[in-house]
């Protein structure tokens, strides 16, 4: 059969998708959800097919395609095509055996990783691999093999350089900017650091997100080599380098679903570190309310699947469990956060001492993992001399940014103070409302909206004292944060 193009103008952001006229697909029994081959010259690619009941919304004759096709087969709109009915990809049987509760072994695993990349899955058959692999867990080997095959599938970044460091952070908690002060006393040190970071999701900020304020994060993968030559370490996003891009597939349905299994969440981390050729690696697993890990025995138990992981890949990995009762630093948001970090750096007395004692802590361990004697004194010198802050100057300036000085980052123009309502101690942070409240105010589409804290867990309070500010750079947004306020009662507790 041969129909023409219609291009939709619209991106379904990774399945290759097509729409057919009912009355065209009726012809070749094609049904919704079916795939088909669109051919045009000697390049050809498969799709799944939705059908339009009107022939408005596709007029018979006509096939329309979402622009991964377009870009795929380099078509124009009312070029001529051939369609041909399809078979559904190799992995469908293998999600299948998944769903029934049964091991996969390296072929097919290696074979649904490749499907994803290359968008051969719709995101219902996306979503139920990860069902699967969330109701029926994977093995250790399996993890293995997942791994290998996401970061297979991949760039990778190859630097001849040993050792090369890397970290992870469990995420859920806001603030805990590490990474942004760890890159530059690891590199300043003399060790090789390059660390890809990822967007903000659902909370305040992302490490991207914060390093964006300072400077440039977005880097084709011989550009982010050139910076890791120059200066030791960079701090990038990770979307741009399709490092592991199956992973990036796979937690956009975890997140839709709410759900993390943990086969996935260690071969989403340890893939990343993979493909980055990373030799020693620090995960840092914070225990509190609002992150992935709720309580110590959940953390020893990741920590022990974390180790053993790293022993089968051949990588030294270090597991830190860390106090993720209440955010890390005062500023939440990415320019807040990000002004924290050069506060620390400069030694600035405005600087949040709970995210430096973190930071001098996960560089300890960083640096005793390598060899280096007094750990902790050394990544202490570092800090205290200027060292740290004169590399991520260096760091800035590779990575095309300007802003070495945290005077000079915006903060949102509009801010309303939140006071205490009694005198007493603080006994509580709530982790999520605190999160939800920056994100109302903008964070982080708008980089200097969010929270900043004066007031930690044990800190004592006056009556009338403020307890946290919010920015916003918009009277709008500003207003739905003090509607939002009203439901949320409870954010600070007071005793």
């Amino acid at each position: 059969m041969k129909l023409k193009i219609k291009d939709m103008d619209i991106a379904t952001g990774g399945p290759l998708v097509a729409v057919m006229n009912n009355k065209d697909a009726m012809k070749f029994d094609i049904h919704h959800l079916d795939r088909i081959k669109i051919k045009k010259g000697k390049k050809v690619e498969t799709v799944v097919v939705g059908i339009a009941e009107s022939s408005k919304a596709m007029p018979e004759g006509r096939i329309g395609v979402y622009e991964e096709v377009v870009d795929s087969l380099k078509l124009k709109n009312n070029d001529k095509v051939s369609i041909m009915l399809a078979r559904k990809p190799l992995s469908i049987e293998f999600i299948r055996k998944k769903l029934d509760g049964k091991t996969l072994n390296k072929n097919e695993i290696d074979q649904i990783v490749w499907d994803i990349v290359h968008n051969k899955l719709s995101e219902s058959e996306l979503t139920f691999f990860v069902a699967a692999c969330y109701t029926n867990l994977m093995s250790i080997d399996e993890t293995i093999m997942l791994t290998k095959a996401i970061a297979k599938h991949g760039a990778t970044l190859k630097l001849g350089k040993y050792p090369v460091i890397d970290k992870h952070s469990i995420g859920g908690i806001p603030g805990n900017r590490t990474t942004m002060v760890l890159v530059p006393i690891i590199a300043a040190a003399g060790l090789t650091m390059p660390k890809t970071s990822s967007r903000s999701i659902t909370s305040p900020a992302g490490t991207a997100d914060a390093m964006e304020v300072l400077a440039k994060v977005s880097f084709p993968i011989n550009k982010m080599k050139e910076i890791i030559m120059k200066t030791n370490g960079c701090i990038v996003w990770g979307g741009s380098l399709n490092l592991a891009p199956a992973d990036d597939k796979i937690i956009t349905v975890e997140r839709t679903l709410e759900i993390d299994a943990e086969s996935q969440l260690l071969a989403s981390i340890m893939a990343k570190k993979y493909s980055a050729s990373s030799t020693h690696i620090l995960i840092d697993i914070p225990i509190g309310n609002g992150g992935k890990v709720k309580n110590k025995e959940e953390a020893l138990k990741l920590k022990q699947a974390f180790e053993e992981v790293g022993k089968r890949l051949r990588k030294h990995v270090r597991v830190m469990i860390t106090d993720g009762k209440q955010p890390i630093g005062n500023g939440i948001g990415p320019a807040l956060e990000a002004r924290d970090v050069l506060w620390v750096l400069r030694r600035d007395k405005r600087r949040p001492l709970d995210l430096e004692r973190k930071c001098i802590a996960m560089a300890a361990e960083i640096l005793k993992m390598t060899g280096i004697k007094d750990s902790k004194s050394k990544a202490m010198e570092i800090l205290e001399s200027g060292k740290a802050y004169k590399k991520m100057k260096e760091i800035i300036k590779a990575q095309n940014g300007k802003i070495f000085d945290p005077d000079r980052i915006r903060i949102g123009k509009f801010e309303l103070d939140i006071k205490a309502g009694k005198s007493g101690v603080v006994k509580g942070i709530d982790n999520r409302t605190i999160a939800r409240l920056a994100r109302v105010a903008g964070a982080p589409a708008d980089k200097g909206a969010g929270i900043y804290l004066y007031k930690h867990v044990n800190d004592k309070i006056k009556k009338g004292e403020k307890l946290f500010t919010i920015y916003s750079e918009s009277k709008h947004k500003l207003r739905f944060v003090k509607e939002a306020i009203k439901k949320l009662p409870g954010t600070i507790a007071i005793k």
